[in-house]
């Protein structure tokens, strides 16, 4: 996995305009690892995807992130200011190794529980299945877990998983989150207006795409700027470091040019 150029995540950010959130998690993925089908891409765990989406974003923007949350009790905002180590809640691998991948194939690992008598296998969820559910929006949950669910047994009898109640469901989820905690962060908070404590998911996904959207509407109109100045073809002046840009910048301001 390596981190993108400017002209790559700007190729990133024009076609996830058309995108869905899903999409845009595997398009970043895939300029990172362009040696790595999109099809084993997408068969990495939510957790592992968002492990690895979260080091991808520490490399692009830094390790420190910025963001704004509401209380739901009072109203008022909040400015948090987090760490990606804050965020890495597992030992899960936070670089894809592309050699691995391409090798092996990424076969997701199967998992056994034993509930109520009933010993289930079962895989982790990964992208593919939340685009194939994408269409379910009422038993979403429901049609998620029948996909990760391998094989049933009772007593050695193979069974269906129409017969498994919601307890031993609830046991499969609850093994799923433990395996691939990563896929679902928690941040607790505490509104210092009036204290009310609450929790937030952490949408890696969604936080490091309005970072990236933001990103392409400031280096477009720097792009416009120098270009206007100077004649420099856009190619040109995404291959510039962020701090070469900047002082050309400068030069074109104090100057009047742009």
């Amino acid at each position: 996995m390596r981190s993108p150029s400017a002209s790559e995540l700007l190729q990133v950010w024009e076609r996830g305009l058309n995108q869905l959130p899903i999409q845009r998690a595997l398009s970043l993925l895939a300029t990172a690892c362009p040696t790595t089908p999109l099809e084993t891409l997408a068969q990495l765990s939510l957790g592992q995807r968002d492990a690895c989406l979260l080091t991808l974003r520490e490399w692009v923007f830094g390790s420190q992130l910025v963001s704004l949350a509401t209380c739901p009790h009072c109203g008022d905002r909040l400015e948090l200011t987090l760490n990606v180590a804050d965020l890495r809640v597992a030992a899960l691998p936070s670089v894809i190794q592309e050699s691995a991948l391409t090798a092996q194939g990424f076969c997701p690992d199967r998992f056994t529980v034993t509930v109520e008598g009933y010993e289930v296998e079962f895989r982790l969820p990964h992208s593919s299945d939340l685009a194939a559910i994408a269409n379910h929006p009422i038993d979403a949950q429901q049609t998620l877990l029948n996909r990760c669910i391998l094989a049933v047994h009772q007593q050695g009898e193979a069974q269906t998983v129409d017969q498994l109640s919601p307890a031993v469901r609830a046991a499969i989820v609850q093994q799923m989150a433990q395996i691939d905690p990563q896929a679902d962060v928690q941040l607790s908070m505490t509104c210092p207006a009036c204290t009310y404590q609450w929790q937030i998911t952490f949408d890696i996904v969604s936080f490091f795409w309005s970072e990236i959207n933001a990103w392409a509407s400031r280096i477009l109109g720097e792009v416009h700027i120098l270009a206007t100045a100077y004649g420099w073809a856009e190619a040109d002046i995404l291959s510039m470091s962020s701090f070469r840009r900047q002082c050309y910048l400068e030069k074109v301001g104090r100057s009047g040019m742009g």
